[in-house]
C-alpha cells in the first residue's frame, strides 16, 4: 500500500506492506521504518532516522535481516531512484542499485533482486556486489505491479505484460523456456499476486467488479470471482496458506473472502455447472465480507490460523476479523499499530 502521493490521516505513513509468508508487515514512515509481527501485534524493529528520513517502500525477506528499501515522502532518506539493501544486524545499508528512473516497486527472494521501473523489470542476483541477469520490457506500470515467488522450488516472476490487461510469468530458473502470457482483463490491472507455492495467479483490473484466478503452469482460468456490480479500486489480494482462500480490500471500505471451489465427484467444477447462466451470475461471490471502520485504505492477509483475516489501514489501525465456514464474521482485535513501541530487546 504505497501513500506516498497523499495519506489524508497526515500520520507520516508512506508505504505498508506485508512479508513473504504475511506473519510480518513492515511501515515506511517519513522519518524511517517500522517492522511488526502480525499475530500477536508486537513492533519488531523501528529505526528513526529523523529528517530526512521518509521510506517510500520497503519490502522483506521473510524474518531474515535483510530489507530492500527506497526513500520517498517530503524528504526522502535516500534518493527515490536508488534500492538500498539494508542489513538489519549491521543497522545500515550494504549493497545500493542505481537507476535513471524512480524505483516503483522490489521484490526479493533468497536468490534474486527485482527491480520495477516504469516500462521495465530487472533482476538482479542477491550478492554483494549484484549482476544483472534479465531485462524484461512491460506496459506502463505506474503501480510497480510484480510479484516474485518465494518458494524455493519455484522461481516464477509474474509482471505487467507489453498488452493492456496482459500478465507475463517467467520462470527464472529456466528463462531459456518460453515466458506465458495471460489475456488477463481487458482494462488496465490494478492487482496481481501469486500464492506462495507459486501455482496460481489472481488479478484484478481498474475496473474493479472481478478477481480472476489462473493455473501458472498453463495459464488457463480456473476461477471468476465478483466482488461487487460497480466500480471500486482494489488494494490487496492475498492467498490463504493453503490457496483455498483469497481475500480482497478495496475503496468500499470492505474485505471479501471468497472460497476457491474444488474440482467435484463428476469432474466438472461449480463454475461449469453454472456456464449456462449470463457471465454476472457465473461469478463466484464471496462467502464472508467485513466492514473497515471508517472505510480507510487497507491491505489484507489471512492470519495464521487460517481462520482470520488481517487488516491493516492507512490511518494506522489493524485489525483482526474471524469467519467460520458459514461466512459469519465477527471483529476480534483492533489497534492503531502506530501507537505500539514494544521492540524487543
Amino acid at each position: 500500500m504505497n501513500l506516498v502521493n497523499g495519506n489524508p490521516y497526515s500520520n507520516g505513513l508512506l508505504f505498508v506492506g506485508f512479508n513473504q509468508d504475511q506473519g510480518c508487515f513492515a511501515c515506511g514512515m517519513e522519518n524511517g521504518f517500522r517492522v511488526f509481527n502480525c499475530d500477536p501485534l508486537k513492533e519488531k524493529e523501528k529505526h528513526d532516522f529523523g529528517e530526512p528520513g521518509g521510506i517510500a517502500f520497503i519490502e522483506m525477506l521473510f524474518r531474515c535481516n535483510y530489507l530492500a528499501v527506497v526513500g520517498g515522502g517530503p524528504k526522502p532518506k535516500y534518493p527515490p531512484n536508488k534500492v538500498m539493501i539494508w542489513d538489519d544486524l549491521k543497522k545500515r545499508p550494504v549493497t545500493e542499485l542505481d537507476f535513471t528512473t524512480n524505483v516503483l516497486g522490489v521484490r526479493l527472494r533468497r536468490d534474486r533482486i527485482v527491480v520495477v521501473l516504469e516500462t521495465v523489470v530487472k533482476v538482479y542476483t542477491f550478492t554483494l556486489h549484484p549482476q544483472r541477469l534479465h531485462v524484461f520490457d512491460t506496459c506502463s506500470n505506474p503501480k510497480g505491479l510484480c510479484c516474485l515467488c518465494p518458494n524455493s522450488s519455484n522461481s516464477l516472476l509474474a509482471f505487467i505484460g507489453r498488452k493492456t490487461g496482459h500478465v507475463e510469468i517467467v520462470d527464472l530458473g529456466n528463462t531459456d523456456k518460453p515466458s506465458l502470457d495471460i489475456a488477463a482483463h481487458e482494462a488496465p490491472l490494478s492487482c496481481i499476486t501469486l500464492n506462495l507455492q507459486g501455482t496460481r495467479l489472481a488479478t484484478s483490473s481498474e475496473k474493479g467488479t472481478l478477481i480472476r484466478v489462473f493455473d501458472t503452469s498453463n495459464g488457463n482460468q480456473t476461477h471468476e470471482l465478483r466482488r461487487g456490480s460497480g466500480p471500486a479500486t482494489i488494494y490487496c489480494i492475498s492467498f490463504n496458506q493453503l490457496s483455498d482462500l483469497i481475500c480482497v480490500s478495496s475503496d468500499h471500505g470492505t474485505v471479501h473472502v471468497f472460497g476457491l471451489e474444488s474440482t467435484s465427484a463428476s469432474g466438472s467444477t461449480e463454475k461449469e455447472s453454472r456456464s449456462f447462466l449470463p457471465k454476472y451470475f457465473n461469478s463466484q461471490w464471496s462467502f464472508s465480507r467485513f466492514q473497515v471502520p471508517g472505510g480507510a485504505q487497507s491491505v489484507c492477509a489471512f492470519g495464521q490460523d487460517g481462520k482470520s483475516v488481517l487488516a491493516i489501514c492507512a490511518d494506522g489501525s489493524f485489525y483482526k476479523f474471524t469467519f467460520n465456514p458459514k461466512g459469519e464474521s465477527s471483529r476480534e482485535f483492533y489497534a492503531n499499530f502506530l501507537t505500539f513501541y514494544n521492540v524487543d530487546d
